[in-house]
């Protein structure tokens, strides 16, 4: 399979990754979990057990470990370097997660000009795009989904038990990251069953239940193996740990439509945030690919089969968000505890181009629709160069962009608390001698500065600081309060 395209579109992205590594500030969520990294070291290394009494236990750091690993054997000790080291590998880990979507939509469509399109879809979203730089949580499940869905098809295409257990690997680290991961887990299995079903002889049916139980066990190993909080408990901890997040305690006030909300959400909340968020081209696309796959029916399950796997997809795009609905699970910050549902999207938006092709006779209505989608990514990539460094915030057209007031009157905007290293630079670069006095709810973005601009700047109550930093998500209210932020979990 030739890869030359992938490698350099991801190595030309990884290049201007590097180049934009300072513009972004530093989230809210960041010394949370780097802290969950520290506490999870320190009970593996036998120095306390404070892990298992921490309000934040039931995280796994199977991607947070090796970040601080990382700054420890590097000697980093300085808040600039450390967050830098730690924008890089989290930025080069989701470009990975990009070519493992190139290979596999390569090995679902045979064709280079929809495999790179697929990895322009993946690497060209702006939310998901600027959150691969800060999010240590939401954008490396949604790049290991994306590797554990490669790790799936592989599996099918071989068949054989080696196969199934580094998928079985592969989806046990998925679980670590996010406990959500867990659904491809019956997922497999419900296939394989499908599989036994269908086998003929008792040859090929013990050679199914070996793939099918090489898996579980390789699955079941990885995830005990790399999650810490698991290994006095395994089966009561994982059990708690899922309870926890499918029915986490929500005061996180946002705004939506225009409304405050909290707890329970509405239930256009997803599809709402998604279809405002995510580009065009996806969007269109994705709808062809998805009522493709829909109208072959459910009878393409039987049968170890790409348009099997593509219906795979179409239920990893639709099911969360609806088992999100049915358990009323928090969630909060747009779609981002969903932004893993983009990984099938993107695929279902190469399967709908891809069907596309196929279904068009004409060569000029071909070279249009692959025009117009190449036109579609090209738009989507110079309206982030328009916006940068805030792509999290990218809107796309069924939204009033043009009006100043009617994003920030109806939904949340920079709810990871980002903007305001803007104004540190700002300030610093206006005011080139002295102390800053300066009051922000957070004071992360500080850190991010190098070490002399850092001393400049003192955190001060108030009544005694001269400046103030402040976003939408701190809107003060008739009565003089700030409305309360919570720390994310």
């Amino acid at each position: 399979m030739t890869t030359h395209g992938a490698l350099i579109s991801c190595a030309l992205f990884l290049l201007v990754g590097v180049l934009v590594l300072d513009d972004y500030g530093v989230s809210w969520d960041e010394h949370t979990q780097r802290r969950i990294a520290i506490i999870n070291l320190d009970y593996i290394q036998g120095n306390n057990d404070v892990l298992l009494t921490h309000w934040n236990r039931y995280y796994g750091v199977v991607f947070e470990a090796p970040l601080l690993l990382v700054e420890r054997a590097l000697g980093l000790t300085d808040s600039r370097d450390i967050h830098l080291a730690r924008h890089l590998l989290m930025h080069f880990f989701f470009i990975a997660g990009g070519f493992f979507c190139y290979r596999l939509a390569y090995r679902l469509f045979d064709n280079r000009i929809i495999a790179l399109f697929a990895l322009l879809l993946y690497l060209l979203h702006p939310r998901l795009y600027a959150h691969s730089f800060f999010n240590s949580k939401d954008v490396p499940f949604f790049s290991m989904f994306v590797i554990a869905l490669y790790l799936v098809e592989r599996a099918f295409r071989r068949d054989t038990v080696g196969a199934f257990v580094l998928c079985g690997i592969g989806i046990g680290l998925l679980t670590n990251i996010r406990v959500m991961g867990v659904m491809l887990v019956p997922a497999v299995l419900a296939m394989r069953g499908v599989d036994l079903s269908l086998a003929s002889g008792w040859a090929e049916r013990r050679r199914i239940m070996l793939t099918g139980g090489g898996f579980i066990l390789a699955a079941a190993l990885t995830l005990y193996a790399v999650w810490p909080y698991l290994w006095g408990d395994p089966a009561g901890r994982f059990v708690e740990s899922f309870l926890r997040f499918s029915d986490y305690e929500n005061e996180v006030e946002q705004l939506f439509r225009g409304q405050w909300i909290s707890e329970e959400v509405p239930l256009d909340y997803i599809p709402v945030w998604f279809g405002l968020t995510t580009p065009p081209a996806a969007l269109l696309l994705g709808l062809v690919g998805a009522a493709a796959l829909a109208r072959r029916g459910i009878g393409s399950i039987f049968g170890n089969t790409r348009l099997r796997f593509g219906l795979l997809l179409l239920a990893g795009f639709m099911l969360p968000a609806i088992v999100v609905v049915l358990l009323e699970s928090s969630i909060y910050g747009g779609w981002r505890h969903l932004y893993f549902i983009y990984a099938p999207g993107c695929l279902l938006a190469a399967w709908g181009l891809s069907w596309l092709l196929r279904s068009l006779r004409s060569g000029y209505w071909r070279a249009g629709v692959v025009g117009l989608a190449g036109g579609g990514a090209l738009l989507t990539a110079l309206q982030m160069v328009q916006i940068h460094p805030y792509q999290q915030l990218y809107f796309n057209f069924l939204v009033d962009r043009e009006t100043p007031e009617y994003l920030a009157d109806r939904y949340d905007l920079d709810y990871w608390g980002l903007s305001p290293y803007e104004g540190l630079q700002y300030l610093l670069t206006a005011y080139p001698k002295g102390p800053i006095a300066v009051d922000w709810h957070h004071g992360g973005d500080r850190e991010l500065l190098p070490a002399a601009d850092r001393e400049r700047i003192i955190i001060m109550p108030p009544d005694e600081a001269e400046f103030y930093l402040g976003f939408q998500r701190e809107r003060t209210f008739d009565d003089g309060e700030l409305r309360p932020f919570p720390e994310a979990a």
